[in-house]
């Protein structure tokens, strides 16, 4: 028995198009998931990004004991934090690991070095023999402006004396703050913004920070958004050759298609 198919020309073409519609479909589909893919990737990717660069959250291990100003940090690891201050000082925060208890909010002031490195710079202070390593500056990758702690004024002199050079001080003892949240209107941290400054002398005096000379600010402080001198470009890099992938994968199911 024969079976035959009648039908015009235009009806094998409608079929066609009904066949090539269904398969542009799967492709939309298919287009429409890969950039929700791709935009909840770059979603989780950007935020972590914005936030390490705006505070500058740093992990450390120390292998033994540091001194920080008013206290000792035992040997651990350590999550240093800047918190949001529109004046030229610094709060450093100091965490412990997990980011669920403070050890301590630092005062600091702006420090420079003449050249960026791309990992993290801690410089030390020696203490007489016996005590722990007392952390004078904190710097962040790719930048030449750091944070530089200001220690109490009986421990900066002592600083000053071990080393043979000039220690940033507070003439009182400031009070400890162990919230994780600091809000830059509270009055600890008003006391620290406003409280003077001196300069510790290896042989004893002690200086208005006027009449020392003072690091000069940073031109930009502690921006609200990504820093200009934080590079995107691996980021960038990164997305490229993920929209270079997905073009061609897309062609290639395109092709097929047809």
């Amino acid at each position: 028995m024969i079976v035959g198919w009648f039908g015009s020309p235009g009806a094998l073409g409608g079929r066609d198009a009904i066949v090539n519609l269904q398969q542009e479909k799967k492709v939309t589909k298919l287009q429409t998931k890969i950039a929700l893919f791709i935009g909840l990737g770059l979603g989780a990717l950007l935020p972590g990004a914005k936030a390490d660069e705006w505070n500058q959250r740093t992990v450390l291990t120390f292998s033994g004991p540091v001194e920080m100003p008013g206290q000792i940090l035992p040997a651990g690891t350590y999550v240093f934090k800047v918190a949001n201050s529109n004046s030229s000082r610094h709060i450093v925060q100091v965490f412990n690991e997990e980011e669920d208890h403070v050890f301590g909010t630092f005062l600091a002031i702006p420090s420079q070095r003449h050249q960026a490195s791309d990992k993290t710079i801690i410089r030390f202070e020696e203490r007489a023999a016996g005590s722990p390593q007392a952390i004078k500056a904190w710097f962040y990758p790719h930048r030449t402006y750091g944070h530089e702690f200001v220690y109490p004024k009986k421990e900066a002199l002592e600083l000053a004396k071990a080393n043979n050079v000039p220690v940033l001080a507070t003439p009182t003892e400031m009070p400890r703050i162990s919230k994780p949240e600091v809000s830059m209107k509270a009055p600890e941290i008003l006391a620290l913004l406003v409280v003077p400054l001196k300069e510790e002398e290896p042989n004893g005096e002690e200086l208005e920070l006027a009449q020392a000379a003072a690091p000069s600010s940073p031109p930009a402080e502690l921006p609200q958004e990504l820093p200009a001198t934080a590079s995107p470009l691996p980021l960038l890099g990164g997305i490229g050759l993920l929209s270079l992938g997905i073009s061609l994968a897309l062609r290639r199911i395109a092709a097929r298609a047809k």
